[in-house]
């Protein structure tokens, strides 16, 4: 509008050129081998513009709030089927306190980081921690305070419990809780800003305004880049339908161990991962497609956790990878994807992992699925049992994922 110190071109411009760029970063992917994988990329793509456009809009460094960064609509970086996640931008000067009811999840998390994922950098994690490191209320209330070292160095809140100090660069909050149990009870927390506790937002200026399209737009390009280059990175040099021993997780989330690698399987094959029950809170296992997110987790069964899975009489977990059903209860669905991503998580762990808590990986033909679990008639599941089992994910998902 004339008059008015709004610029004159389009205020969106700068978005609008970034979802063209980002669709032809998506066209051109690599990987793409068929019709459905650029269908998907663009799927992909539309989450990622929803995901930017919220967070250029929703969240103020001066009234931080959590939001979701990604979620069933709009995935990214693998993420884990079990876990919601909420982050929040922070400055590494202020203080925060961040409070909440802790609900039934079998883990609950907090991690600070310094800088962005980018395709060149993994941030640095400056602080991760699990709710064991804080004092709860029995009530399940917690508090949480973050701030900026002392001008004599010393730790924020002289090193008292439920106080951490921000390190230079820290420049994110995040939050997941992990479900074990997809019925468990979702907790709640909230960020403030201590020194804007009770002041408002500033009004929008055309600059601020003009600003938050051209950051969504940038951070859209930056996503699309870096998710792609990450299965380059820790996944696609690993020997094809092979895993990982497990080991501690990049990026420095605290008390997460992972066993990682990827599949290529004929229509006809299945991959038999065998793997122990573990002693951690939480295991889970899960599949990724080429775009570096998880397969769909609601109308399939496309991954497992500990709680999910059926365990052999031996302590074993016995999953089957494959595209055909081979009538077992731990079926994992590559739902039309041969390629892929594998991926296992150990949560809350109280120990060092090794080789022997990590999984085994065998490819055989699907006709030969049943002979190769000893314990093939247990394993076995009704299309009743079946349907039921994926009426379960879905009503979960509803429950706990609601928007």
């Amino acid at each position: 509008m004339a008059g008015v110190g709004v610029p004159t071109g389009p205020l969106t411009g700068p978005l609008t050129d970034a979802i063209a760029d980002a669709e032809a970063l998506v066209a051109a992917a690599p990987h793409i081998r068929s019709e459905q994988d650029l269908l998907e990329g663009y799927q992909y793509l539309a989450g990622g513009i929803l995901a930017c456009v919220h967070a250029a809009w929703a969240t103020e460094k001066t009234h931080p709030n959590f939001i979701q960064g990604t979620g069933p609509y709009m995935k990214m970086g693998l993420d884990n089927p079990d876990t919601l996640y909420f982050g929040a931008r922070i400055n590494d000067d202020a203080e925060y306190v961040v409070t909440g009811v802790r609900g039934t999840t079998c883990d609950l998390s907090f991690q600070v980081l310094s800088g962005n994922y980018t395709d060149s950098n993994v941030p640095g994690s400056e602080s991760a921690f699990d709710d064991r490191a804080i004092d709860i209320g029995s009530d399940g209330h917690f508090e949480v305070r973050f701030g900026p070292a002392q001008q004599d160095g010393s730790p924020y809140g002289g090193g008292a419990r439920n106080h951490f100090t921000l390190a230079p660069g820290a420049s994110q909050l995040v939050v997941r809780e992990v479900y074990s149990d997809w019925s468990q009870r979702r907790g709640s927390v909230r960020i403030e800003r201590v020194d804007r506790i009770g002041v408002a937002f500033d009004a929008l200026t055309p600059e601020e305004t003009a600003k938050r399209f051209s950051r969504a737009g940038k951070a859209l390009i930056s996503r699309v880049k870096t998710w792609l280059q990450f299965p380059e990175w820790f996944y696609l040099k690993l020997p094809v339908n092979t895993m990982t021993e497990p080991r501690p997780t990049p990026g420095g989330l605290a008390t997460q161990f992972s066993s990682v690698g990827h599949y290529d399987l004929a229509d006809d094959q299945a991959m038999i991962i065998t793997v122990p029950k573990s002693d951690a809170p939480y295991q889970g296992f899960q599949l990724g497609s080429m775009w570096y997110i998880s397969l769909d987790y609601t109308g399939h069964q496309t991954s497992l956790n500990h709680n999910q899975a059926q365990v052999d009489p031996d302590g074993m977990i016995r999953m089957v990878v494959s595209e055909r059903d081979p009538g077992i209860t731990n079926w994992i669905e590559t739902v039309g994807h041969p390629r892929g991503i594998l991926q296992f998580r150990w949560q809350r762990t109280s120990r060092d992992f090794t080789p022997a808590d990590g999984p085994t990986v065998e490819v055989v033909p699907v006709d030969e699925v049943a002979a190769k679990l000893p314990f093939h008639e247990q394993n076995r599941v009704t299309p009743q049992d079946w349907a039921a089992r994926i009426g379960a994910r879905q009503a979960a998902v509803a429950d706990r994922m609601l928007g």
